[in-house]
């Protein structure tokens, strides 16, 4: 199974810290897919990004405000692309990793089966701020949730699946502002998922620093008040794995600090032991169900002819 690192990019068609990701994707590139949603293929000047850029009968018209259509295809390319992708994950050109390659690994083996989005009821009045359109729909609906998440292959299908059989409601709610900050909620609610679906961030933003009143802390300096934020941060969620806002200009010896794989070899050599036996129950867990779904409904089709057979000869 594979990670699919999703990032819009239809800005200034590049990543803050390119070099940052592609040094700590190499580690884990046998279980990572990267792909691309942008605006102008020509405006890409970095050549790794263009290798991994969606094909143009792919790409959709977006705005800053009404981004939701990007996410969709780029599930739809990933489903596509590799049938093994088990995780969409949702970036942005100023998101960085703030973990380890190795950790990211850890956590991918542990909760694969997971889809983790922080989400609650809209804090907003629906009457009189029209995000999303809510105010259109029945009150439990009025749902908000973080705008990068992480969805599992199970949610992602289930999003691909609302926006066609409802298309209609799927355009209206897309219509409003910043839908994206509402509808995934909603599309995991109307189907019974959104209850499993592990209310956390994976993706830590300081909205308590914000650039304006829509726009979170951008991160430049790597100050001490930088760096707190951090690792309290890391502390607190354990499955924190990027961070958002990153400017070019914020020192990547800082994130080179969080990223970096643990000096301890005991600790480092016990990580990898855990992550070796989670890969084989994860490999376990795959078969087993394979197989268990495979003899019901082979032994469902014996009894049943068997049934047949008895009631012919009656």
């Amino acid at each position: 199974m594979k990670v699919a690192l999703c990032f819009i990019i239809s800005y200034e068609h590049q990543l803050n810290k390119e070099q940052i990701w592609r040094d700590w994707i190499e580690p884990n590139k046998d279980i990572i897919n990267v792909y691309f949603h942008y605006k102008s293929y020509e405006s890409i000047k970095s050549d790794w990004i263009r290798e991994r850029a969606l094909p143009k009968k792919y790409l959709v018209q977006t705005d800053y405000l009404h981004i939701v259509p990007a996410y969709l295809t780029l599930i739809l390319y990933g489903l596509n692309h590799d049938n093994t992708n088990q995780w969409f994950c949702f970036l942005t050109d100023s998101c960085v990793p703030i973990i380890s390659p190795l950790k990211f690994r850890e956590l991918f083996y542990e909760n694969y089966p997971f889809s983790f989005m922080g989400w609650r009821e809209a804090w907003w009045n629906t009457s009189l701020v029209k995000r999303a359109n809510l105010h259109y729909l029945q009150p439990k609906y009025h749902l908000a949730n973080s705008p990068w998440f992480i969805l599992n292959r199970a949610d992602s299908q289930r999003c691909i699946l609302y926006a066609q059989k409802n298309n209609d409601l799927y355009s209206l709610i897309c219509k409003g502002d910043v839908a994206n900050e509402s509808i995934f909620a909603i599309m995991l609610y109307v189907q019974n998922s959104l209850r499993f679906v592990k209310n956390d961030d994976a993706t830590a933003t300081d909205w308590s620093r914000m650039m304006s009143s829509t726009s979170p802390y951008l991160f430049k300096e790597g100050n001490l008040k930088d760096k707190k934020f951090i690792d309290d941060y890391l502390k607190e969620k354990k499955y924190t794995m990027f961070l958002r806002k990153v400017d070019k200009s914020f020192p990547d010896s800082v994130l080179l600090e969080y990223i970096k794989e643990p000096s301890d070899t005991e600790v480092l050599n016990k990580r990898k032991n855990r992550i070796f036996w989670l890969h084989k129950k994860m490999i376990f867990i795959k078969y087993y169900w394979f197989f268990a779904y495979y003899f019901t409904n082979y032994f469902s089709i014996f009894v049943i002819f068997g049934i047949i057979y008895c009631l012919s000869k009656l």
